[in-house]
């Protein structure tokens, strides 16, 4: 079955907007302090890190070329990629509120 018209937009634009919001956090978040890094704050950016290999992962994904046309398997892994990419930044916002 093939992709809904217009899935690889979105995913690019839902993507890129989450990669947005989770630059903004760690503009926030304050990766620059002078002070030094507890074993928190390394979960934290190894996450966003994550999270952000993810998100930039999807676009590409989303449009690599199929055999056959109607193939959606580069769109599923896409999507995968992008739950996982949305899950990593919101769980280094959640650890970085917890701790």
């Amino acid at each position: 079955m093939p992709a809904p018209i217009g899935s690889v937009p979105a995913l690019s634009a839902a993507s890129a907007t989450i990669f947005s919001i989770g630059i903004a956090f760690l503009g926030y978040w304050g990766m620059y302090e002078p002070t030094g890094w507890r074993v928190a704050d390394v979960i934290v950016f190894i996450l966003a890190l994550l999270g952000f290999g993810c998100l930039g992962l999807v676009p590409w994904m989303a449009t690599t070329p199929v055999e056959p046309e109607t193939s959606d398997a580069k769109i599923r892994i896409a999507r995968h990629l992008f739950l996982g990419g949305v899950a990593a930044i919101w769980l280094a916002v959640a650890v970085s509120v917890i701790f």
